[in-house]
């Protein structure tokens, strides 16, 4: 049987499984870069709407406002960043997931009535959230992907 392994250990891949891990590698890149927009994006329109978002935050109940929003748009950006270039994409992935748990639990409630809200509304964002954060807990309990630079190298 050892011989048998080690046989197969030194063979060339075939051609479609060379190309299964290139569409492999492939879907994984676009699955952490979409993952990677959704934080950057939001990220950076906090910066840009700092006031309005600080606005929003209090409106729920948020305290230490300016304090959470700055660690809120440091963990976006930074954390966006990394699940698209590689970098410790498990532990980031974890950490981001437990980011949209607490702005789902805090910021998109809706199951408390706000004076001008729209309840059905953060329904839909608390659920979208939820969708996104299996999406962040699948690749955190995944095997480890591999960083920008190597992703679809075969050999």
């Amino acid at each position: 049987m050892a011989n048998l392994l080690e046989g197969l250990t030194h063979r060339k891949l075939p051609q479609w499984m060379e190309n299964r891990f290139m569409i492999d590698n492939l879907l994984i890149f676009s699955g952490r870069l979409l993952l990677g927009l959704y934080f950057v994006a939001p990220g950076v329109l906090k910066i840009v709407g700092f006031d309005d978002t600080s606005m929003y935050m209090a409106q729920h109940g948020m305290f230490a406002v300016p304090l959470f929003l700055v660690l809120t748009i440091a963990l976006q950006v930074t954390g966006g960043i990394c699940l698209f270039v590689g970098y410790r994409v498990r532990l980031v992935a974890f950490v981001l997931a437990g980011l949209v748990l607490v702005i789902s639990l805090v910021m998109h409630d809706f199951w408390n009535v706000y004076e001008g809200g729209d309840q059905a509304h953060e329904l839909q964002n608390f659920i979208k959230n939820m969708g996104i954060m299996a999406g962040l807990l699948v690749i955190a309990g995944a095997a480890p992907t591999k960083p920008l630079a190597q992703l679809f190298k075969t050999a």
